[in-house]
């Protein structure tokens, strides 16, 4: 069961890395990481299209990603 955790680990965290560098960024430079993290909280700037299916697939891997960590630390006895 270690094992099979582990290789699927494996593979979650190549998926993740790739969903992640596919996006677009949302911001140019450091004045929007400032301003641009405001307006994305408050929902002025709404995914579309290809970035909203790459953000729900983050979001899907990333919960994935956790549980198989969880799941590798208790099965490794």
């Amino acid at each position: 069961m270690h094992a099979i955790a582990i290789t699927l680990l494996i593979i979650v965290s190549i998926a993740l890395i790739i969903v992640v560098l596919l996006q677009s960024g949302k911001s140019a430079g450091l004045s929007g990481a400032i301003s641009g993290g405001a307006e994305q909280l408050f929902g002025k700037q709404k995914a579309r299209g290809m970035d909203l299916v790459l953000n729900r697939i983050t979001i899907v891997l990333s919960v994935l990603f956790f549980v198989l960590t969880m799941a590798v630390a208790f099965f490794e006895v």
